[in-house]
């Protein structure tokens, strides 16, 4: 996994940046349904670059790990309280 970080954040600015890492799954998720559909979540939808739908989902399961990840902290910092 290599170096574990401790990063201190006010609540406000964590909950920033968890919108900021849901859109940027939102954005993959979305790349890979247009991928395999031909579709997209809406009118404006900008497509990600990447090569296909597997890349895509790759990419947009990084993304809710690390988002879960954060969320599980979270939840074990507000129980420990």
């Amino acid at each position: 996994m290599g170096t574990t970080y401790t990063i201190r954040l006010g609540e406000n600015d964590l909950g920033q940046l968890l919108d900021g890492l849901r859109c940027r799954a939102e954005a993959w998720h979305g790349t890979a349904k247009y991928f395999e559909t031909g579709s997209t979540p809406h009118e404006d939808f900008l497509i990600e670059d990447c090569n296909d739908a597997e890349e895509a989902r790759k990419i947009a399961a990084d993304y809710d790990r690390l988002i879960a990840e954060i969320e599980d902290q979270i939840r074990a910092l507000r129980d420990a309280s």
